[in-house]
């Protein structure tokens, strides 16, 4: 009983969201234009079980490049209209298009002359002649055995309240690198971090000139702890690298006579290299399929600019 019900609940909403794709229009592109002219902030708002869905259409909108703020109908009545300004947007939600303490705003948003748009199932309501555009998003019925509880046509607004966000993210060219500038936190900043958040640079940085000793080398080596260290040409482009591992292999082979030698003599040349805008994941990547612990982060003529360790990605969550 309760897996068919579950299938009629996701059949029911599935089909209302195929019906209102096939009824967008023009009416969706204005929508997106109105909100893109918007120099100011969009104001999402909503009573009851649309406020929740105007408070997540808020966020998407916010975290995808358009500034946006939940305004909470009742309280903008109380004192809270004082949010508004000229140079926003306003986005409502309302299956009916008469909720009352939302028609009440009507008057406040001309004054500012403040463009509206609204998601409603009623483009002939109140609030739907009222508005810039009226997004239909009414639904056949709702999944709710008793065709009362906002089911299906909540699913529907907050599918369309998507698709205005995404619309505007690909309108104003929100890359990955402002996305990840907007989650610095949490497992979708983690996964768009760059190599240049995470290397060590500066003081931090191991490096040697060529001529350096072995002896001081080691101190170098010792001191960043990364077991390694670069090793410069004079113009601070990358001549090669020195790990633990060529260390005992050069102890291995030459003994105290490595004792003797240059950084230059000892390094290995022409190391696997990134620049500086390479995913920290895919960073991790090549170090595992390299079976390397360390790589050293370039400019494009060459020049040093960190080193990235292994630890430094074993602990973010880039799965």
């Amino acid at each position: 009983m309760s897996l068919e019900t579950a299938r009629r609940v996701l059949e029911i909403e599935a089909r209302a969201l195929q019906e209102v794709k096939a009824r967008l229009d023009n009416s969706f592109a204005k929508a997106v234009d109105v909100l893109f002219a918007c120099k100011g902030r969009v104001a999402v708002t909503g009573m009851g079980k649309s406020g929740l869905i105007g408070r997540k259409i808020s966020a998407t909108l916010s975290s995808t490049g358009t500034p946006s703020f939940f305004l909470h109908p009742a309280e903008a009545l109380h004192g809270d209209l004082g949010m508004l300004a000229r140079g926003d947007a306003m986005l409502a939600v309302s299956y009916g298009g008469e909720t009352e303490e939302i028609v009440r705003l009507l008057e406040a948003l001309k004054r500012l002359e403040m463009p509206l748009v609204t998601l409603t199932g009623k483009v002939d309501s109140t609030l739907g002649e009222a508005s810039d555009v009226a997004l239909d998003v009414s639904v056949r019925e709702e999944a709710c055995s008793l065709n009362l509880a906002p089911t299906a046509s909540t699913t529907v607004a907050m599918a369309v309240g998507d698709a205005l966000a995404v619309a505007l993210l690909e309108r104003r060219g929100f890359r990955h690198d402002d996305f990840a500038a907007l989650h610095p936190a949490g497992r979708l900043g983690q996964k768009l971090l760059r190599v240049e958040h995470l290397m060590h640079a500066g003081e931090a940085l191991p490096r040697v000139a060529e001529g350096t000793s072995m002896p001081e080398t080691f101190h170098e080596m010792s001191k960043k702890g990364l077991g390694m260290t670069t090793v410069l040409h004079p113009d601070g482009r990358l001549a090669g690298i020195i790990t633990d591992g060529d260390l005992r292999r050069l102890m291995e082979k030459h003994r105290g006579a490595t004792l003797e030698m240059t950084a230059g003599a000892c390094m290995t040349r022409s190391p696997q290299t990134i620049g500086p805008h390479l995913l920290a994941s895919e960073a991790l990547n090549l170090m595992e399929k390299r079976k390397i612990t360390s790589i050293v982060v370039v400019d494009e003529a060459g020049g040093v600019l960190g080193v990235v360790h292994l630890h430094d990605l074993w602990g973010l969550e880039l799965i």
